[in-house]
């Protein structure tokens, strides 16, 4: 079972500047060096929180594997649902944690969140082609590749589409 936790705006400002223990505080939960090192993700999710205090609710969180209680990666979407209902998954898992099944019981906590949003009607994730992993995580839940895109930090990526 995966618990997620989410990341206070100082518990992101304490990750942007490396501050473990800080950032740790925060969110109430020991933070691992895996989610430190994605400072990036965490200067664009706290200056989308910046613009869009709401986004907040939907963006990445710590996850935690109960009932251990290990940090095992973060999850979430990319912001609240657009003007079309539709979500984007975001998840990633700590290397030391990979292979485990980790990443699917994320997706299928996502899944549930969004199921439980009157306003969310689609779930999307994009994945580069190369992406083994991710292609496989998402098997058995019933997207259907809807198209692919070409994102400038990603290069391809194909486009699954799962209607709740």
């Amino acid at each position: 079972m995966i618990r997620f936790v989410k990341l206070p705006p100082a518990a992101l400002r304490a990750l942007i500047e490396s501050d473990l223990a800080a950032a740790g505080a925060a969110a109430g939960q020991p933070l691992t060096e895996f989610i430190r090192d994605e400072k990036w993700l965490w200067e664009i999710r706290s200056e989308q929180i910046a613009r869009d205090p709401a986004s907040a609710e939907w963006i990445a969180r710590v996850a935690v594997a109960e009932p251990a209680g290990v940090v095992v990666g973060h999850a979430g979407f990319h912001g609240p649902p657009d003007a079309d209902g539709m979500v984007e998954v975001g998840y990633s898992v700590d290397p030391a944690y990979r292979r485990r099944g980790h990443a699917k019981a994320m997706l299928a906590a996502l899944i549930e969140r969004a199921r439980a949003e009157p306003g969310v009607r689609v779930v999307r994730a994009s994945i580069s082609p190369q992406n083994v992993a991710s292609l496989a995580t998402i098997a058995g839940f019933g997207f259907t590749q809807t198209g692919e895109q070409w994102d400038d930090q990603d290069g391809l990526e194909l486009i699954f589409e799962l209607p709740v």
